[in-house]
């Protein structure tokens, strides 16, 4: 036992006094952050450079049409960046030899005929590049609209008339159990972003650290260290300190980041809830313009607060303590079944080119278990979520995944955590038998069956 302490010791703080273990600790949370805002903020963005379309209106014979009887003058409102031209008495073929000649960026050739068009219409819009899908239904949208309401006036139906039959529905979402509490704020979304991040985590880690413990023994095997160092100790005792050492670091690294979080989150709180000072100038101006510039800054700072409180108030009604317990719990118990699994590849082959063909069949219930965790978000209660929450091999991410949503079922939970223990040390178990034998082997190329024979002596 005082064996295995040692190289548990060993592999701990040789791993925690590395740069890369220090750098990432500090930059994980800031990492994590950026993950989850730069989708966002990529998917909002739009380029700044101006680009002009020309726009051709024809009759229903495709003659060019004069200003004053162009049914679709200035319906595409312009934007920031997107400039529209329309083009009066213009035939089509002038305007495409303009367009050779890099006067527009695009061309919208519009028909009269859309007017009596059916459900369904086609639009010719010429490009010089491609345009983005913020810009497409830019387009659509305000063609849609002016059609439709032109529709409704050659109908006889009163727009406002129609309008108001029309009701928009916001499901207000409240939670059973919080309404029982007293607390009526939904935590959908909340949940969401929780059980992303726990899942994805437990993922990350598991794939991380299990792949250290396999380079670990192979870079041991390889320089044949391992041969001295089985000359003292047992191997099972060796995998098992690499295991728990290497697990360690991750529960370390994990916890920093917990604290980092809630400390950044903490002074995030603070900053956004603080006063925006309003700064003094010369110039005296008029008390409407200074009282509304007040009101402007107030209004946007009880915003920032809104936004802060909501959150804050969310998280009250989630179990936080029993998601921090419970991923603990995963991340030990599924770090031990692949991490053994991980160490016995590495046990078996000879190089890390000959790991491929045994890392392969290991990470594929890992890949599974991330695209179940993207179902479990649509429907966390579903077959597919549960039952891969109970399998042990996808339960780690899966069942992570259901808990922010608040606690499962008992049977389903106490199944899966039974499961994910028996499984995890009967995989210790044939893991410690492969690395047992291939630890000191070399120069033979290992196959499948040739460890299924380990797993018989």
């Amino acid at each position: 036992m005082n064996k295995t302490l040692l190289i548990i010791a060993r592999e701990y703080i040789t791993r925690v006094r590395k740069k890369s273990f220090i750098l990432m600790t500090f930059l994980g949370p800031v990492l994590f952050a950026a993950l989850i805002v730069l989708p966002s903020m990529l998917a909002t963005y739009e380029d700044k450079e101006v680009k002009i379309y020309a726009v051709v209106e024809y009759d229903v014979i495709g003659k060019p049409v004069p200003d004053s009887l162009q049914f679709f003058k200035d319906v595409i409102p312009d934007k920031d960046n997107i400039k529209f031209v329309y083009l009066n008495n213009t035939q089509i073929q002038d305007v495409l030899k303009t367009y050779d000649a890099g006067l527009y960026d695009g061309i919208l050739l519009l028909s009269q005929n859309l007017i009596s068009a059916g459900r369904e219409a086609y639009v010719d819009l010429y490009y010089r590049k491609p345009l983005s899908v913020g810009v497409e239904m830019h387009i659509s949208k305000s063609l849609e609209k002016h059609i439709f309401n032109n529709k409704l006036i050659i109908n006889k139906v009163p727009a406002d008339a129609l309008q108001s039959l029309e009701t928009k529905i916001n499901l207000k979402r409240i939670n059973w159990k919080n309404w029982q509490k007293g607390g009526i704020e939904d935590t959908t979304d909340l949940q969401r972003l929780l059980g992303y991040i726990c899942g994805f985590l437990i993922y990350l880690f598991l794939f991380m650290f299990g792949s250290q413990v396999m380079r670990g023994v192979l870079e041991e095997k390889t320089s044949r260290i391992v041969e001295v160092i089985i000359s003292s100790v047992r191997p099972f005792q060796l995998m098992m300190g690499k295991i728990i050492g290497v697990g360690l670091t991750g529960l370390t690294q994990f916890l920093a980041w917990l604290i980092l979080t809630f400390g950044i989150s903490a002074a995030a709180q603070q900053i956004l809830r603080s006063e925006i000072p309003v700064q003094k100038t010369e110039q005296v101006a008029p008390a409407s313009i200074m009282e509304s510039g007040v009101n402007q800054v107030q209004n946007d700072t009880n915003k920032k607060e809104d936004i802060v409180t909501g959150i804050f108030k969310q998280l009250k009604q989630i179990n936080l303590f029993l998601i921090i317990g419970m991923f603990i719990f995963y991340f030990i118990g599924g770090y031990i079944l692949y991490g053994a699994l991980f160490a016995a590849m590495g046990a078996a082959s000879d190089n890390e080119t000959d790991t491929q063909q045994f890392i392969f069949p290991v990470t594929i219930p890992l890949i599974i278990g991330l695209f179940v965790m993207i179902n479990t978000f649509l429907n966390p209660s579903g077959k597919l979520a549960v039952w891969f929450s109970i399998i042990p091999f996808t339960s780690p991410i899966v069942m992570m995944a259901r808990i922010p949503f608040g606690i499962p079922p008992f049977s389903q939970l106490a199944a899966s955590v039974i499961l994910l223990i028996i499984t995890f040390l009967a995989t210790t178990w044939f893991a410690g038998k492969i690395y047992r034998t291939g630890i000191l082997m070399y120069g033979k190329k290992v196959s499948y069956r040739e460890i299924w024979k380990w797993l018989r002596y």
